[in-house]
């Protein structure tokens, strides 16, 4: 057996999945037209290319909602991203979707973070007069900033999951919520929301910014009192829910993946809380005030020193002073900072 033929048995493997999961023959297609690969699937070779890039190893060391934290415990970028992943494979498999795709667009989804979390976001959002979202720069990173600025030229399907997995509003699936194109990228989207409602409650207990028995109780009782509990509740809810996924039985129009509504309420009760109690304190203040002004010193020090930044970065004037800040970790931002204020 050929190589080739490893590729097309996987394809044809495709074949027998739901009649709405995206088969990676059927992509929408690349930026720039190449040759497939012999042994994987488009939607495989995206997955690979994502894990490869420089990007994705920079997650290790960025901050998710704490500060350039000392505990050895606390979620970083990486192990967000990898919680997503395992969360949005267990929900696209059980649905019979495309478990590949799923884990494509959730392994990328967060390549274009900031240093420091949201609080980096918002920096620079303020700074650069085009404003600054995460999602979209995270779509930047693979089409254009990898690969010594040739991109990753990923497929249709896994680009559109990055751009769109963001969500404005406060409502799991309520206004703001956004779409995507396929339901993959939506498995993603709301494995993005599981895992993060999950994990950094998590992290401020072992912060000490809450407690357990801080936990509003409603929620808590319909979804469970332990993390694992927890994102058991919701991952099968969100299985049973979009059960109509799997094209089993017929229905009107394109089915969608969601939450039940008691489910959805209580999930929204933690999201809120952690808003009110966690997202709003983070770390010390003075740390995230650090933050706000490493991140400041870096753009304008970089908007007047254009030829002091890498090589890479310079063709792309102002902009490429945001792609250089964004890329940076939470040490690497501090530490230069520190160097250049010298």
């Amino acid at each position: 057996m050929t190589t080739h033929h490893i590729r097309q048995l996987s394809e044809q493997r495709e074949e027998s999945l739901s009649p709405f999961a995206i088969k990676s023959r059927e992509s929408r297609g690349r930026l720039k037209a190449e040759a497939p690969c012999p042994i994987r699937t488009a939607f495989q070779r995206d997955r690979d290319r994502i894990i490869h890039s420089k990007a994705f190893r920079r997650l290790k060391h960025k901050t998710q909602v704490f500060i350039a934290p000392l505990g050895d415990h606390y979620v970083t970028r990486l192990t967000h991203t990898l919680e997503v992943s395992q969360i949005g494979r267990t929900i696209a498999r059980a649905l019979n979707l495309n478990e590949d795709l799923t884990e494509a667009i959730s392994l990328g989804h967060d390549l274009g973070h900031t240093p420091f979390g949201h609080v980096g976001e918002d920096v620079l959002n303020d700074l650069y007069h085009k404003g600054f979202k995460h999602n979209e720069q995270s779509l930047r990173v693979v089409d254009i900033l990898e690969n010594d600025g040739q991109g990753l030229n990923l497929t249709f399907e896994v680009r559109d999951g990055i751009l769109n997995h963001s969500k404005s509003g406060r409502e799991v699936l309520g206004e703001g919520w956004g779409k995507v194109s396929t339901l993959e990228g939506e498995i993603a989207k709301i494995a993005d929301t599981v895992a993060y409602i999950n994990h950094d409650i998590g992290d401020a207990i072992r912060a000490g910014i809450i407690n357990e028995s801080d936990l509003p109780a409603a929620a808590i009782t319909v979804l469970g009192e332990t993390h694992s509990r927890r994102v058991h509740t919701m991952v099968s809810d969100i299985i049973e829910t979009s059960w109509a996924a799997r094209g089993c039985d017929r229905i009107e129009g394109k089915p969608s993946i969601g939450m039940s509504p008691p489910i959805r309420e209580a999930t929204d009760t933690l999201r809120d809380f952690l808003f009110g109690r966690v997202y709003s304190v983070k770390s010390a203040p003075e740390e995230a005030e650090k933050a706000r002004e490493v991140i400041h010193f870096l753009y304008e020090h970089f908007k007047t020193n254009y030829d002091r930044m890498p090589p890479e970065y310079r063709a792309y004037g102002e902009h490429g002073v945001v792609d250089y800040i964004a890329g940076m970790t939470d040490q690497f931002a501090l530490r230069l900072a520190d160097e250049l204020a010298k």
